[in-house]
């Protein structure tokens, strides 16, 4: 929690910070106070955003392919112009079929596909000859909305009317409901045979089976303690899952938000059978009734804020790697409106990953939900249509994105979603229309690290300015973030239609509390307004000793 006084040092060094402006060539070679000095890192804690990605962050991605089932040796033929959908299912249905690792493999060329490839089952990997000229192309020329032929977004769909999703633009002649896939469905869909991936329905809530209760567990730390350990196994995966018990005054509401005076939005304790906060973690220790896990306790764990160890529905080893995904130059109908060029849906797995990919013309590249421990890796998003996300981090724990490269214009270039936590995008790179989006709706600690944003500042009465920060999500989910969001050595990329003396200032809508902002620097001088008040620590500085928390915190449990 983020006491009063905590709260009126957030103020102090916002006022600091944000009144601070150097020069590029003045850097600072020593760590920010954040980490080096004790009493400024105990008043502002960081969480271990390390444990990111596929094996906690410290496990290679497997090398191993197993069983090599071909699609040309089921009728694929590459660049013939003919739809090879069919040799295409019949190789997955045999891949299916292998005991033990598998790999589906695409030839040298483009393969044509017009039905959605289902990944039901573990160990297999999608793999190509790779994403660039020479390399493996699935080319979809038709959308979901028109092939999709699966009762998958039944619910969602019903959420969409009761709700009243209605894109409305007057100027363009716009009043439209959205679509089911604005956020959801992909070519390659990636989930557990016959799951639910998210709730929208509060009364088809069903709670997971629960393993065991957590009686005690300190937020940070890898230990918690059960009330009887009989059901738990070393290797498990299993989620823990904090509930609101007590609606609006559910202590876990503290725990995600702290003493702030911002309204919280009923969705967080409107659903008494739906976790507010999920940890899909694996065991790697039980002595008696004390639990070791793979990675730190997202929060505390006591009676007044129960947790239950759960069991969770999931794939393991789902790898999708070195492919072209192209789509056609077909018209983007608008913001919610898409109709389903989507590369990849991935829900339900722990311990996948996705990397070298181009997804080229997509409405969304990659669209994430109910997953944990995921690398997404070495991914291109290219094109001229309008796409509403490149990559979406939603309802996922541990997942790291590294080295994406965004160059297609895109409404969320780098998007953390719902009830996503200790995520990280890494060393991401926006080529245009850059903004942050930290999307309502219990998101927190999670991490932006060493990015590059590419902006287009204008002038208003005068001044130069550009909002970075422009967080989406309805109402009723409420604050923008929780405690512990961190933006950490992001370089902005300023045109030179912005005079070299000028001073760009830099702000955010009304976002979330405890947000951390450590060394955010430009080509330009810049000052930031942040609201609510955060740490901030280094503005116009690179921060040289530690370009990538991420990779500073790794390296220190590696050590």
């Amino acid at each position: 929690m983020i006491s009063g006084n905590q709260r009126a040092r957030f103020v102090s060094v916002l006022a600091l910070g944000a009144a601070l402006t150097f020069p590029l060539e003045a850097q600072p070679t020593t760590l920010p106070r954040i980490l080096s000095d004790p009493a400024t890192a105990a008043a502002n804690p960081l969480p271990d955003f390390s444990y990111a990605g596929y094996g906690f962050g410290l496990a290679p991605i497997p090398a191993d392919a197993g069983t090599i089932v071909d699609v040309t040796d089921h009728g694929a033929i590459p660049d013939d112009g003919l739809d090879d959908t069919k040799a295409v299912l019949r190789a997955l249905a045999v891949a299916n079929a292998v005991k033990g690792k598998v790999t589906l493999r695409f030839p040298k060329g483009r393969i044509q596909i017009t039905e959605v490839l289902r990944i039901t089952r573990s160990d297999i990997i999608l793999d190509g000859a790779g994403n660039g000229p020479g390399g493996s192309e699935l080319w979809f020329p038709r959308p979901l909305k028109l092939i999709d032929k699966s009762h998958d977004y039944d619910e969602l769909r019903e959420y969409l009317v009761r709700e009243k999703k209605q894109q409305v633009e007057p100027e363009n002649n716009i009043d439209y409901l959205f679509t089911e896939y604005t956020w959801s469905g992909g070519m390659i869909y990636v989930a557990p045979e016959g799951s639910r991936p998210v709730s929208y329905d509060g009364t088809k809530d069903v709670r997971d089976p629960v393993l065991a209760n957590g009686v005690s567990g300190k937020q940070f730390s890898r230990t918690l303690t059960v009330d009887n350990a009989a059901k738990l196994k070393v290797g498990d995966v299993v989620q823990l899952q904090w509930f609101s018990v007590d609606g609006p005054k559910s202590q876990i509401l503290k725990s995600l938000y702290g003493d702030t005076d911002l309204p919280i939005g009923s969705h967080h304790w409107t659903f008494p059978n739906r976790p507010v906060v999920a940890q899909a973690t694996r065991i790697v220790a039980i002595r008696g009734k004390t639990v070791t896990l793979g990675d730190p306790l997202l929060h505390d764990i006591r009676a007044d804020q129960p947790a239950v160890v759960a069991d969770w529905q999931h794939l393991t080893n789902v790898g999708i790697q070195n492919l072209r995904l192209q789509f056609p130059q077909a018209p983007a109908f608008g913001h919610h409106l898409e109709q389903g060029y989507n590369g990849i849906y991935m829900t339900g797995v722990f311990d996948g990953w996705v990397k070298k990919l181009t997804i080229d013309r997509a409405d969304s590249g990659i669209l994430t939900d109910n997953a944990a421990s995921l690398t997404i890796a070495d991914v291109a998003t290219t094109g001229d249509r309008s796409a509403h996300y490149s990559v979406h981090v939603g309802a996922v724990h541990n997942v790291l994105v590294k080295d994406l490269k965004v160059e297609n214009p895109v409404v969320h270039p780098v998007s953390i979603n719902t009830r996503s936590t200790r995520s990280v995008f890494l060393r991401s790179v926006v080529d245009r229309q850059a903004i942050i989006d930290q999307h309502s709706g219990s998101n927190h600690q999670n991490l932006f690290d060493q990015i590059e944003m590419h902006i287009d500042p204008k002038q208003v009465k005068g001044a130069w300015q550009y909002q970075l920060w422009v967080g989406g999500g309805a109402p009723y989910w409420k604050p923008g973030h929780g405690l512990y969001n961190t933006l950490w050595n992001a370089k902005l990329v300023i045109p030179d239609s912005v005079p070299a003396d000028a001073t760009v200032a830099i702000t955010s809508g009304l976002e979330g509390p405890g947000e951390r902002i450590v060394g955010l620097h430009a080509n330009r001088k810049i000052s930031v307004s942040y609201k609510p008040a955060p740490y901030i620590e280094g503005t116009g500085q690179a921060v040289d000793a530690a370009p990538s928390l991420y990779e500073y915190q790794l390296a220190r449990r590696r050590r």
